[in-house]
């Protein structure tokens, strides 16, 4: 999907690690809510409260899960899925634009 329709999206930006990852929330018509961002090239820890599952639409990351020693590669139409209230680490390689959608 490309584009969302019948959406409410919040105006105040989520920013973190000083500005180099930003994202905004857009609700859907059914409730739903989703972020979409941006992560600029660095190493950044996540927390979780509910599952996500990111969509990477453009760019390369590499993405630790919880449990793993290994780092995946994720570039742009790929995805990862992560449990609700755990950490994960990411390292972006290349500018990352990413949809987040939340269980």
């Amino acid at each position: 999907m490309s584009s969302f329709d019948g959406v409410s999206v919040t105006r105040e930006a989520n920013v973190y690690f000083d500005g180099k990852v930003t994202s905004r929330t857009v609700t859907l018509a059914n409730g739903e809510k989703k972020t979409l961002g941006v992560m600029l090239p660095g190493e950044y820890e996540f927390g979780t409260a509910d599952s996500e599952i990111m969509d990477i639409l453009s760019g390369e990351l590499e993405v630790q899960l919880p449990g793993d020693d290994v780092w995946t590669a994720v570039s742009g139409g790929g995805q990862f899925e992560v449990a609700a209230n755990v950490t994960f680490s990411v390292k972006v390689t290349v500018l990352v634009d990413y949809c987040c959608s939340y269980g």
